[in-house]
C-alpha cells in the first residue's frame, strides 16, 4: 500500500506558513501573536524537508495573512512561503518582500541608543547586503545583521 499521508492536518480556510527554518516556529508564534486569535493553530516541529532537510510549519484557521504580514514575515523566515486557504485549497500564495522599515518589532543593542530609556517606539531601516539582512536603527543610526536583535516585548 504506497499512501501518502500528512504530517500536519488540512485546514478548510485559513494561512499555512510553510517552510519555515526548523527551529524558528516558536518565534514566529510570539512575534505574530498566532494564540491570541482564539483560532486553532497547528504547528509542526522539524518536519521533513525535500528542500531544506528539516523545516516547521504553522497553519491558522480562519485567519487570513496580509501581504504586510508576509513582508513582516521576511525578516524572519525570508524563504517561508505564505498560503492562503479556502475550502481546503491554496487560492493564493503571497510574495515575502523585506519591508523597507519596521517598529515595535525589535529592541536595539545599543545600550547608549535614544530607544533605551525614553518614551519612543524602535524603528529600524531594513536593508539586505551580501545575502544578509541588516537593519540600522532610527535613533543611533547604527546597523545591526538581523540575527543580533531581539524581539521587543
Amino acid at each position: 500500500m504506497d499512501e501518502k499521508q500528512l504530517s500536519v492536518e488540512a485546514i478548510e480556510n485559513g494561512t499555512v506558513i510553510d517552510h519555515i527554518p526548523a527551529g524558528l516556529g516558536l518565534a514566529i508564534l510570539r512575534q505574530f501573536k498566532l494564540l491570541h486569535y482564539g483560532s486553532a493553530v497547528t504547528v509542526g516541529f522539524n518536519l521533513p524537508s525535500k528542500r531544506a532537510g528539516s523545516k516547521d510549519i504553522i497553519k491558522i484557521k480562519e485567519v487570513v495573512f496580509t501581504q504586510a504580514d508576509a513582508n513582516r514575515l521576511a525578516l524572519f523566515a525570508p524563504d517561508a512561503t505564505v498560503n492562503l486557504i479556502e475550502r481546503f485549497k491554496v487560492v493564493a500564495k503571497l510574495p515575502l518582500t523585506l519591508p523597507e522599515s519596521i517598529g515595535e518589532v525589535f529592541v536595539c543593542p545599543n545600550r547608549n541608543c535614544a530607544g533605551h530609556g525614553e518614551p519612543v517606539k524602535s524603528r529600524f531601516y531594513v536593508r539586505r547586503s551580501g545575502g544578509q539582512v541588516k537593519l540600522k536603527c532610527h535613533y543611533c543610526e547604527k546597523t545591526f545583521p538581523r540575527e543580533t536583535l531581539t524581539e521587543a516585548v
